[in-house]
This record gives structure tokens, sequence and C-alpha cells, in this order.
């Protein structure tokens, strides 16, 4: 299975607070990125989660307690066993995938070397996608979509339907938000 079978909702709940855990379980998104939580509470965010029949990346960069070892991966695919990770680290998508873990390549849309630089080490360590931040660049995420195989999920930044609409568009495969007001839209 590729990501962009896993993709039924183009809004992907980005879940940022605890608080926000159930939200995101009840919500219309199929998937969850997962930017919170540390080595005792991930687990039960992750059943939370499961138990609502969603896909979970872990964002391995944002779980306290967490290293860029391989270890760390190799515990995350054996104990959590979410569908995969999220890191702006091309070492952890390549351990990710010796684990048999889907990857998401985080990449900052900053100046026109950080894209280049982006498009690179994706082409270097090949992810299953890349999300770009902030996600309010429609020209750029259609260069991107352009210059890469991979698919292009926008984040960052969006506040409103049309921020989806137009990432959307523009060529992205999904929007990730962290607003859970926005998790809701049937797209």
């Amino acid at each position: 299975m590729n990501i962009v079978d896993l993709v039924q909702s183009q809004v992907i709940a980005s879940v940022k607070k605890e608080e926000d855990i159930e939200k995101a379980a009840l919500s219309r998104a199929n998937i969850v990125f997962l930017l919170t939580g540390d080595l005792l509470n991930t687990s039960d965010y992750l059943e939370q989660l499961r138990k609502a029949g969603k896909h979970i990346f872990i964002h391995m960069d944002f779980i306290e307690g967490l290293s860029n070892a391989r270890s760390a991966v190799k515990f995350v695919a054996q104990k959590w066993k979410p569908t995969g990770i999220i890191t702006t680290k091309h070492s952890l998508i390549k351990y990710a995938k010796d684990e048999k873990l889907m990857t998401i390549q985080r990449i900052f849309l900053i100046d026109k070397s950080a894209v280049q630089k982006g498009i690179d080490t994706s082409k270097t360590c090949s992810p299953d996608a890349i999300e770009v931040l902030p996600g309010l660049m429609p020209n750029i995420i259609d260069q991107l979509t352009r210059k890469v195989k991979f698919p292009i999920i926008a984040g960052g930044l969006i506040e409103s339907k049309e921020d989806i609409l137009q990432g959307l568009e523009a060529g992205a495969l999904a929007i990730s938000t962290g607003d859970p007001s926005l998790w809701n839209f049937d797209i």
C-alpha cells in the first residue's frame, strides 16, 4: 500500500496538543499526524486513535524522549507500530524504511535553496511523501509537484477551507492542519 491509497479525507489532523487527541479520533480525517507525546503517553494516544480507525504518523522530532538513532526508529516500529513516521532527518527516513514504516519527509520552504535542498534530499532518501511548510504557497507546491515524484502534503499556517482548497488545487495530495475546526470538511 502507498500513501496515496491511504488518503480518504484530504484533510489530515495534525495533533499538537494532548487535548486534541479525542477531537482527531472523532474527526472525518482518516490520517493523523501525532506531534505531541513522550515515551510514557504516546502508546495511549496511539491506542485511542487506532480504535477510531485512524492511520497514524508519529513525528519523530516532536516526541519527547526519542533520539535520532536507528534504535529509536526500531523501538517505534516494533512497540508502537504506527502507520509511519514524519521527520526532517533523512537518516531517520532510511531507518524507518528498513523497519517497513511509511515515511514523510518534512521540509520548510524558507527560500529557493531550502526548496532545492528538500528536492535533493527527497531524491536521496525516497520518502513515501513530502510535507511542505508553510502550506500557503500554492505556486511553490505546484513547482514541487512537477519536480519530485513523491506526493506532496502541505501544512503550516492553514487557517481556512480556502487555504485547504488552494493547496489541493496547486497539486497537493492532502493538507495537514493543527486546527480541529478544519478536520471535518468533506474533501
